[in-house]
């Protein structure tokens, strides 16, 4: 990449023609947390959006050796034709799939800060009609045509006799519209500027925009951080020597710059944009959306397939995880002469959206990534895949998670010949085998050699001296950090063997002496290909991963529990594969409050419970002598029921207002006069009245319902509220037992989805639950395992 012009704003571009319309669609949900009294109008539940629930997908880490950036650009051979037909996960345009069950199709809630989801079927109108016959009547109109042709298009590519694909030829026709750059920098206002020594500096746009990236972060602890702050001025002051202040201002130190007056205009433009109204806020999305939509899908064998991370990130400052030594350093904005595409050879090439021509075109069919570059701060390559649900991420996943139950076949074979290499009078041998002992029991990556200016993360194959501590007769404590920086902090009793090895190993050397210095990754990967074709470390992991949680949930999962029961067990298995892995995060800032907000929801129950006891009471006085209804709520004193009433008061005149605004924003819409202001006072005035008919019951032991109930339903509604409770405090525990545990990185990367499948239909629990519709797309393979299948 050329120098500091990287990182100034691109000159303004023609935005392509062809984009098309997106469309999007909503879907309503249903609310079980209603108050049990709210007033008429108010009772009404609001439509709800869809929450979305994105799974994040591998980076280039993960990616298998085929997608690799070839040594040169090429028309690779093929070797004979094979349709490879694929399949897409897009709803939006003409139809490309079959539409997942009814089961599968179930809205997914996601709460914050939790791996666990939950549930809420959609609302979705009166069931169709049946015949006399029992059947259901066809549907009709472009529904149910979209939906006909979408069951004609379904590919199911995992049938065929080599699903995973060959390993080489890939494609046969590959045919895109590149990537999507990022809009040009638009300059702030003339009366926003940084200042320097206490005076505004007039910057040129280049250096301003750097600028910004800092402003913009300037209340985060990056700009407390000392390593940060220290790359972006170095960084800057580099831009500045090409874009000068053009007010002659000679910037030299960091702490005269204040770049208060840029972060309190980007505050303020984040405040307007989000005090938008929802049709405005549509018609920026749309624009968006009409300026990406070439790009979202490519034609790949002659089927339409969507297209992962089509846009090119922006540039920006560097945040890096951990103690990263490059953090704060600038991020340089990637233009088309960065870019690399692979298309097919007699494609039309795409013309970039930015100013300039693409580095380099080829015609790679062996590999999966469509348009790769290196980003400037580590070096990395970058690449643009297919999304995780098309035919070629499906047959990657499946290729992995088959490899590794092939491992199944050949690990003893391996452990025992490892375990007789412990003793090895040839220390590389000696060094080898305990670096696999350690890699099959603790899961550690196997780890690769880190340049300078890198951060210093390592794996069993690069661990140091320093990062293993004895402690006879046979702990090892381990003390590194491991892939994106996370602390790896383990004490483990390991085979007597083996800690005697390390104490070898460790004898005459310094604590930043390689601890393994005879082992190299590429050399155990080699050994281990002897055995068996294709496995690596990174197999030994997966296997691990996926057999430590096959054998936890078949010891732990509950028969007869409740769902919830059965969901904490799957989690609790999930959370010890995510220990073995160190798979850790922190905890999540807003874990407090969640916890808060369940506990709330708990006491809110349990209020609703109390209610319908009194109203029992009131219908029959024997109800006060049976056992299940005469203990009043240990933490509902009266305290807590204000507390609860201006809860639910408020949150009903916040919907009514909600309401009424949307009524409003609707009849303008339609050209139509708005409601007087009167018809919202009118609504929160029976929303007070209902409640003084609340405060007037406190205390008293009495309570009525709007709708008279026969005890019976009452009862029926007390079980449920009991169930809900139970459920609810099961969810807490879960919820503080995972704070600091990652359990999507497992389930997404290292768990064989099939286990999960399989379980669901063997202890009747919803997929949904478990599988976000991104993950339901992601595996579409695995959908069909049986109940009794087995890792």
């Amino acid at each position: 990449m050329d120098g500091p012009s990287h990182s100034t704003a691109a000159s303004n571009g023609k935005s392509r023609a062809r984009a098309a319309k997106a469309t999007a669609k909503r879907a309503d949900s249903d609310d079980d947390d209603q108050p049990l009294v709210p007033n008429k109008r108010a009772s009404r539940k609001p439509p709800k959006k869809k929450t979305k629930v994105q799974d994040s997908i591998p980076d280039a880490s993960e990616m298998d050796e085929g997608d690799k950036p070839p040594a040169s650009a090429g028309n690779p051979s093929t070797r004979g034709k094979r349709k490879v037909k694929v399949e897409s996960e897009d709803d939006d345009d003409a139809p490309l799939v079959k539409k997942p069950s009814k089961a599968r199709r179930k809205t997914v809630k996601k709460e914050e800060g939790s791996d666990t989801e939950v549930s809420k079927p959609k609302k979705k109108g009166a069931k169709p009609k049946k015949e006399d016959n029992g059947e259901e009547t066809p549907k009709k109109g472009k529904k149910a045509k979209k939906e006909d042709e979408e069951e004609e298009e379904t590919h199911r590519w995992w049938e065929n006799e080599n699903p995973a694909g060959d390993g080489t030829q890939k494609w046969q026709t590959l045919q895109h519209n590149g990537v999507y750059f990022p809009p040009p920098y638009e300059p702030l206002p003339s009366h926003v500027k940084m200042k320097y020594d206490g005076k505004p500096v007039n910057l040129p746009e280049e250096a301003e925009e750097v600028a910004g990236f800092y402003g913009a972060l300037l209340e985060t602890p990056h700009a407390e951080d000392a390593v940060f702050n220290k790359n972006f001025f170095k960084d800057w002051l580099e831009v500045l020597k090409r874009y000068p202040p053009l007010d002659g201002t000679k910037i030299k130190e960091f702490a005269l710059c204040d770049f208060r007056p840029m972060f309190e205009y980007m505050e303020g433009e984040k405040a307007r944009k989000k005090g938008l109204s929802t049709a405005e806020k549509k018609e920026l999305k749309k624009a968006k959306d009409e300026l990406e939509a070439p790009y979202t899908h490519c034609n790949l064998d002659g089927r339409k397939e969507k297209v992962g991370n089509f846009r090119i990130e922006p540039p920006g400052l560097f945040r890096g995880r951990g103690e990263h030594p490059k953090k704060g350093s600038l991020k340089k904005r990637v233009r088309p002469e960065d870019v690399t595409i692979n298309i097919g050879q007699h494609e039309l090439i795409p013309e970039p959206n930015a100013p300039g021509t693409w580095k380099q075109v080829i015609h790679d069919n062996t590999v999966t990534w469509l348009a790769n570059w290196v980003e400037n701060v580590n070096q990395n390559h970058k690449y643009v895949f297919l999304a995780a649900g098309s035919s070629l991420k499906g047959q990657s996943d499946m290729s992995k998670f088959e490899k590794a139950r092939e491992l199944t076949n050949h690990v003893d074979r391996i452990r025992a010949d490892y375990r007789e290499d412990l003793k090895s009078k040839q220390m590389a041998d000696r060094q080898r085998a305990t670096a696999m002992y350690l890699i099959d029991v603790l899961a550690l990556r196997a780890g690769n050699e880190k340049g300078e200016d890198e951060a210093d993360t390592v794996g069993c194959c690069s661990l140091r001296c320093e990062h293993v501590t004895l402690q006879p007769p046979n702990i090892l404590s381990f003390d590194f950090l491991g892939k994106d920086s996370i602390r790896y902090y383990k004490q483990v009793e390991v085979d007597p063997q083996v800690f005697k090895n390390m104490r070898i190993f460790k004898q005459n050397k310094t604590d930043e002496d390689a601890l393994l210095d005879r082992v190299h990754t590429t050399k155990l990967n080699a050994h281990l290909n002897g055995y068996m074709k294709g496995l690596t470390a990174k197999v030994f992991r997966t296997f691990n991963a996926s057999r430590t949680f096959q054998v936890q949930l078949d010891e732990k999962s509950p028969h007869n529990g409740t769902v919830q029961e059965k969901l904490n067990a799957y989690n609790e298995a999930n959370r010890m594969v995510a220990i073995l892995c160190n798979h850790q995060r922190s905890v999540p800032k807003t874990h407090e409050q969640s916890m808060a907000r369940m506990s709330d929801k708990v006491r809110q129950l349990k209020y609703e419970r109390m209610k319908l006891r009194h109203v029992l009471f009131g219908i029959d006085k024997k109800y006060k002598k049976q056992k299940k209804y005469a203990e009043d709520e240990s933490d509902i004193d009266e305290a807590a029921v204000v507390e609860i009433e201006e809860r639910m008061k408020e949150k009903e005149k916040e919907k009514a207002e909600k309401k009424f605004a949307k009524e409003n924003e609707k009849l303008v819409a339609d050209d139509e006069k708005p409601q007087d202001d009167s018809v919202l006072q009118e609504r929160l005035e029976e929303i007070d009245g209902e409640f003084e008919r609340l405060v007037e019951e406190r205390g008293t032991g009495k309570a009525s319902l709007k709708r008279e109930k026969p005890a019976e339903k009452i009862e029926e509604a007390i079980e449920k509220l009991d169930e809900r409770i139970a459920t609810a405090k099961l969810q807490m525990v879960d919820r503080e037992a995972g704070k600091e545990i990652a359990l999507g990185t497992s389930k997404i990367n290292y768990l064989d989805p099939r286990i999960t499948v399989a379980w669901c239909k063997k202890f009747d629990v919803p997929l949904e639950k478990l599988f976000s519709k991104t993950l339901l797309q992601k595996f579409p393979w695995a959908l069909e395992a049986e109940a009794d299948w087995k890792f």
